[in-house]
């Protein structure tokens, strides 16, 4: 008896604290293009990123036209002037993997001028919904953009243009 006493105590106990629990959501990818900063940020981003992509064909293609070069002239040529121009093929495709990685790869250029444009606004965006959340009592604010599964939420508890409020701007569109 005395058991089932704790158990029952247990069990309402959870049920209490679980109808406590406060919950909400946001989509900061709506929040984020609601920001002109943001906007700017990622136009200067794609500016940037076009720029070393045609860096990058610019030396794939000069890499094509040797190739090509060597091609049509490999029969003409003796082995030691093959073996130079296979070389310097191959040197440039070095370069060009290089390159590629230095600007694209992991915490590459581009990686670099993210976490610098921004992070900064992301992280503006995650202390305004961390200071809502705490001044309404809410205990998880879930991210309806991220990889977070939700298959269906009461648009009630969207809360994405508070969150853009707050941060003293006006939703321009609708979510």
């Amino acid at each position: 008896m005395k058991k089932q006493l704790i158990l029952a105590t247990i069990v309402m106990a959870f049920a209490v604290t679980a109808q406590a629990q406060r919950f909400a959501y946001v989509n900061t990818d709506y929040i984020l293009d609601n920001m002109p900063e943001y906007k700017k940020a990622q136009e200067q981003i794609d500016k940037l990123t076009q720029e070393w992509r045609g860096e990058a064909d610019k030396k794939q293609k000069e890499i094509d036209e040797l190739y090509r070069s060597f091609q049509n002239e490999q029969y003409l040529l003796t082995e030691d002037q093959k073996k130079a121009k296979i070389s310097e093929i191959e040197t440039k495709e070095k370069a060009l993997k290089d390159y590629q990685k230095s600007v694209f790869g992991y915490e590459g250029l581009l990686y670099q001028k993210r976490q610098e444009l921004v992070k900064p606004i992301q992280d503006k965006v995650y202390e305004a919904i961390e200071k809502y959340a705490r001044e309404r009592g809410y205990d998880f604010i879930f991210d309806k953009s991220s990889s977070t599964t939700i298959l269906w939420a009461n648009p009630d508890n969207d809360k994405s243009d508070e969150i853009i409020k707050k941060l003293g701007y006006t939703p321009t569109k609708t979510n």
